[in-house]
């Protein structure tokens, strides 16, 4: 006889997302790969709840549970008993009807009269709003909670709020809003119990179910076990999922419903003229490109030409004082100049000091572009939206910075409308395009930092105060090898847009690349 099924909320979750899913969770977590994004998002959990429970107790008098260290039994037995100490309690774990979960944050409610009350149940999450899947949590919670005899009196989803500014001084109060949800959460009770009656059925079978793969893969994040999912999938010789932007309702309902796979028997009548394209150039095996219309797009931007990229790190919880939850802040950037006598410059900053960079960012980054000309960058609403905040946070840089803006030629819609090549798989990401313009150069060549959150990850690792003066020297020479490769790439890429590849490769000669050969 099989034993009894708890399932905790996370898994709970996961049969949400797909039966296979949570069955793989429990019968084979060896299969289980973390992509560097995925481990970024659980750090920025780990950090926002650690943060959350200093502000709902700033006199440290609460208990914090540990589940992993104490064991469940434990936690769940000490969970109950602390109740009556009403004390705020962390991680507190408790189960009934087949499920057991671990609240974040459990405060003592003491009523408008100073008397007991109840409980407020806060579910904190590190994004910077309240999302459906959230709620899903919550309703998770409150059942749980309430069949366990927990009188609740509020449950509220926690999110930051990313139109806050941190006035500096370890004061985080104003970081967190909440949401209120009880009323709606408690009427999904037999919602949430019926999820556990079919997460156990599922969790109890034998063999691994078979569940094709499809949206709910990367929704609503990518699920661990892809790579295991995609070995057992007949692969299609021109995928579908390399159509790009597939968003018309009736294109994703041809999909859903035919079972397609191969992009081959997908109606041209479905596509959108970018679909198409793609579609065409992946059964022929050749690139497309509109040469002609490529150069007179990039025709009106003349003279001595700039080739910018920036290098920044979003912090879900701010650490310099004028900064707010997520803010994109500069750290680095790359710059190229193609002067109009044929020289190369190439002018480049990084600032690993675990200080605020933004002010030397913007000020180094007003010297070097000048006041003239434009500046090609590949994604402008990117670097765009830096350079305002910049411009925002510097009023003595105002003009110049928002003077830079207006410069900015964005060299993706260019690509993305007049080139296409079967090796970007129905992308258009530097990363995917550059490979397919010759020459050998690209970024999986590259040791170390090779796209942009290792990027993130390098400059938070090169300003904590443990790391190593030699490790810092080796990561900032992969950050600037790494954002010197974007800039040149973005050279390349025009140079074979307006029908002059010469000069791509006169930059290359000019600029030391020796570290991706």
């Amino acid at each position: 006889m099989q034993p009894t099924i708890t399932l905790s909320k996370s898994r709970l979750l996961a049969y949400r997302q797909c039966g296979r899913r949570l069955w793989l969770e429990i019968h084979r977590r060896d299969l289980i790969e973390i992509s560097a994004q995925q481990q970024a998002r659980f750090d920025a959990g780990h950090q926002v709840g650690e943060l959350a429970r200093k502000l709902a107790d700033p006199q440290g008098k609460g208990i914090l549970f540990d589940a992993q260290g104490d064991g469940f039994a434990a936690v769940l037995r000490d969970s109950t008993q602390a109740l009556s100490e009403r004390r705020p309690l962390f991680e507190a774990g408790f189960a009934a009807q087949g499920a057991i979960v671990f609240v974040d944050l459990l405060l003592p409610d003491q009523g408008t009269e100073g008397h007991a009350r109840g409980w407020l149940l806060v579910e904190v999450k590190s994004s910077g709003s309240v999302k459906p899947y959230h709620l899903d949590d919550l309703a998770v919670q409150v059942h749980v909670l309430r069949s366990a005899g927990v009188e609740l009196t509020s449950a509220a989803v926690a999110c930051l709020d990313t139109r806050w500014t941190y006035p500096g001084g370890g004061d985080y109060a104003g970081l967190l809003r909440h949401e209120e949800g009880l009323e709606a959460a408690a009427a999904r009770s037999q919602e949430v119990q019926g999820w556990i009656d079919g997460g156990r059925a599922v969790a109890a079978r034998s063999d691994e179910p078979k569940v094709g793969m499809g949206a709910h893969c990367t929704t609503p994040f990518t699920c661990p076990f892809t790579a295991h999912c995609g070995q057992g999938q007949t692969q299609a010789q021109h995928p579908v999922h390399w159509l790009p932007r597939v968003q018309r309702k009736v294109l994703k309902e041809f999909l859903r419903s035919s079972g397609v796979a191969d992009m081959a028997e997908v109606p041209d009548e479905l596509l959108n003229a970018t679909q198409r394209r793609v579609k065409h150039a992946t059964l022929s095996g050749q690139a497309w490109f509109d040469a002609e219309c490529a150069r007179k797009a990039l025709a009106p931007h003349s003279g001595t030409l700039r080739f910018l990229d920036f290098e920044a790190a979003a912090r879900p919880v701010p650490v310099w004082a004028g900064s707010r939850p997520y803010q994109q802040v500069p750290f680095q950037f790359s710059l190229h100049t193609l002067h109009e006598d044929g020289r190369v410059g190439h002018d480049e900053f990084i600032d690993l000091s675990g200080n605020d960079p933004s002010k030397a960012f913007a000020q180094c980054l007003v010297q070097v572009c000048g006041t003239a000309g434009p500046v090609f960058v590949y994604n402008a609403g990117f670097e765009g939206q830096v350079i305002s905040n910049l411009a925002a946070q510097f009023p003595h840089l105002e003009d110049s910075l928002r003077a830079l803006r207006h410069r900015l030629v964005d060299l993706r819609p260019v690509t993305e409308q007049h080139y296409y090549h079967p090796a970007q798989r129905g992308k258009w990401g530097l990363k995917s395009v550059l490979p397919t313009l010759g020459g050998g150069e690209d970024h999986s060549r590259l040791e170390g930092v090779a796209d942009g959150q290792m990027a993130v990850d390098a400059y938070l690792e090169a300003t904590e105060p443990e790391t190593t003066t030699a490790r810092k020297e080796e990561l900032r020479q992969q950050l600037l090898t790494y954002c010197r490769l974007d800039t040149w790439a973005m050279v390349r890429l025009w140079a074979f847009l307006v029908g002059r590849p010469e000069l791509g490769e006169a930059v290359a000669a000019q600029t030391p690349m020796a570290a991706i050969q």
